[in-house]
């Protein structure tokens, strides 16, 4: 992001103890470490900027159950969202389209999601990382020069095998999309083995590990067999994540820098459990 010619780096960060939102931190209470060196924070906020959500569907047969679960409750999730929030709406199985551009319309959202299990001209398949890709892209294009917080939620079952996108290609996209990825999965989803000792991998064909994505980007997984449910829940949570911004340090253009967001010594003795999740990454402008 810019502002006056300057760069700045924005980050998103959630504080939990266990499945608990800490909320009750300040500036104060973080620090933020780029390539290990400590940046002061030039903006803090939390709810006081606009939120922009690219719901990213899975369509596949076998989720077409909780995209009717999630149909459900899409009102009263889309309801947390306050007056200035955007919605936008992605549809995948082998392929992607956005089925609805980015609104302040909660029942035009509404309506788009409860149709979603309709659509069968996407193809046969599965393919995360490519769908995942196409809403980053989507996300920094429509979103170039606004303000506010980005996130992309996809509700899928982790099924399927990404042909030549791998996940540092789409770590790539979301980072220069600035967006965090969140994900709503079944319960019984886990992330991907790792390939045992001697095992030849074709690296054309990866597994979908959406569990990686969320990670490295700042976001998180939530597990439950109610999809509705969990939107709600997700809603409420991508809504009161801390948003901090710091001057980008002097870097060659292009290059990926590292990013750790901790909590202070005063922070962690009042939270000894908590967990801070933030991008680890962001890639510098060319």
């Amino acid at each position: 992001m810019f502002r006056g010619g300057v760069s700045y780096v924005r980050v998103d960060a959630q504080v939990v103890e266990g499945r608990r939102l800490v909320a009750d931190l300040s500036e104060k209470d973080f620090l933020v470490l780029d390539e290990g060196s400590a940046q002061p924070i030039l903006y803090f906020g939390r709810e006081s900027e606009p939120l922009w959500v690219a719901l990213l569907l899975d369509i596949s047969g076998s989720m077409r159950r909780r995209l009717q679960e999630m149909a459900a409750a899409a009102r009263q999730a889309l309801g947390l969202l306050r007056a200035e929030d955007h919605v936008a709406l992605i549809l995948f199985s082998k392929n992607a389209r956005v089925d609805l551009q980015f609104t302040t319309d909660r029942a035009a959202a509404a309506a788009a999601i409860a149709d979603a299990h309709n659509e069968t001209e996407l193809g046969s398949g599965t393919a995360i990382n490519a769908a995942a890709l196409e809403a980053a892209g989507y996300v920094g294009k429509q979103l170039a020069g606004q303000a506010g917080r980005r996130a992309i939620v996809i509700l899928t079952d982790n099924e399927g095998l990404n042909y030549q996108v791998a996940d540092e290609q789409v770590l790539g996209g979301l980072y220069q999309a600035d967006a965090v990825l969140n994900a709503i999965v079944p319960g019984g989803v886990r992330p991907p083995a790792t390939p045992r000792p001697g095992v030849e991998v074709n690296p054309d064909f990866t597994p979908s590990d959406v569990f990686r994505l969320a990670r490295e980007t700042g976001g998180e997984v939530l597990k439950a067999e109610n999809a509705g449910a969990s939107f709600r829940e997700m809603m409420e949570r991508i809504r009161t994540r801390y948003s901090l911004h710091y001057r980008a340090p002097q870097a060659e253009p292009g290059s990926r820098r590292r990013i750790r967001v901790e909590l202070t010594a005063q922070a962690r003795r009042r939270h000894p459990r908590a967990e801070v999740r933030a991008r680890t990454a962001y890639q510098v402008p060319r």
